[in-house]
């Protein structure tokens, strides 16, 4: 086989795949939103403490900076988004009941949605031990929370969310507005809530983070990081579009943060017709005014 011939055979299988892949997604072309409102932007809240460090067997000193997520950050979150009548989601690993279960109580309490976050950050290659990890959670967001969640920021297979009750996943980073995914066979449709990696907060304020060299290391100023998410949301709202935010109690719970979230929000809050929805309120706007054309996204 020449060189051309081998080529052209990569070139065909790339296309098929392509095609595979694009054939699961299912877009919302023509996204609108309640009388008066110009786009809507998602608070949301990973709240993993320590349990991602723990999985990456990372040292005291970094297991320390996920225990001030627990004990001091997602606090100072909470207190955010009430005095700004934000409703906030906050994605939460079933073992985070057993680690921190007032503040999960304290967060449906003042009205916001606790969701899942996967058993303790991880999804076993094991179907069988999938399936138990997000009964699990689920179980213990339930009895902790006081209410049964119905999203998830996970990479759990659709089809099991879907039995569990599950509505939606903020995960995959497709689009930039609401989604819709089906599996491999136009199957088992969910939508999805994407977020991306410019608009998260680990990005630009994390030292000694997933146990990266030096160089990988970077804290950011956060008045640089509002400016960024400050022209991030200008340029959704100019296309009446949607932008979700990815907070983290252990990296924007320090004061400093705080403040400057608290000016970025002020600032949001001077334009006409913004929306702070949860996720499941996003979810369930799109699956009533827009839903998927094939297949159940959800009931």
């Amino acid at each position: 086989m020449s060189m051309t011939d081998q080529l052209s055979q990569e070139i065909a299988a790339l296309e098929a795949a392509a095609r595979d892949t694009d054939a699961c997604y299912e877009f919302i072309d023509d996204l609108a939103y309640p009388p008066g409102v110009q786009m809507a932007v998602n608070f949301t809240a990973d709240f993993d403490a320590m349990l991602l460090r723990r999985l990456l067997k990372e040292p005291p000193m970094q297991l320390s900076q996920g225990e001030f997520g627990g004990r001091v950050g997602i606090w100072r979150l909470i207190e955010l988004f009430n005095s700004h009548d934000i409703t906030a989601t906050v994605f939460t690993p079933g073992r985070i009941c057993e680690l921190y279960p007032k503040a999960v109580a304290a967060a449906t309490a003042n009205g916001h949605e606790v969701a899942d976050h996967m058993w303790e950050h991880q999804v076993p290659k094991d179907r069988q031990l999938e399936a138990d990890h997000l009964a699990r959670s689920t179980k213990a967001l339930t009895e902790t929370a006081g209410k049964r969640p119905v999203g998830t920021r996970s990479w759990h297979s659709q089809d099991l969310l879907l039995a569990e009750g599950y509505i939606y996943n903020s995960h995959g980073t497709a689009h930039h507005h609401p989604y819709y995914r089906h599996d491999g066979n136009g199957e088992n449709c969910l939508l999805n809530i994407p977020f991306h990696y410019a608009i998260d907060d680990a990005m630009f304020f994390s030292f000694a983070w997933l146990a990266s060299e030096n160089a990988a290391q970077r804290v950011t100023e956060p008045g640089r990081v509002m400016d960024m998410w400050w022209d991030a949301f200008l340029q959704q709202y100019r296309q009446g579009g949607y932008l979700n935010i990815c907070l983290h109690p252990f990296v924007s719970g320090r004061a400093m943060r705080i403040e400057a979230l608290d000016k970025l929000i002020s600032r949001m809050k001077t334009l006409p017709g913004v929306w702070f929805p949860s996720c499941e309120e996003m979810a369930r706007h799109c699956l009533e005014y827009h839903p998927p054309r094939a297949g159940e996204g959800g009931k």
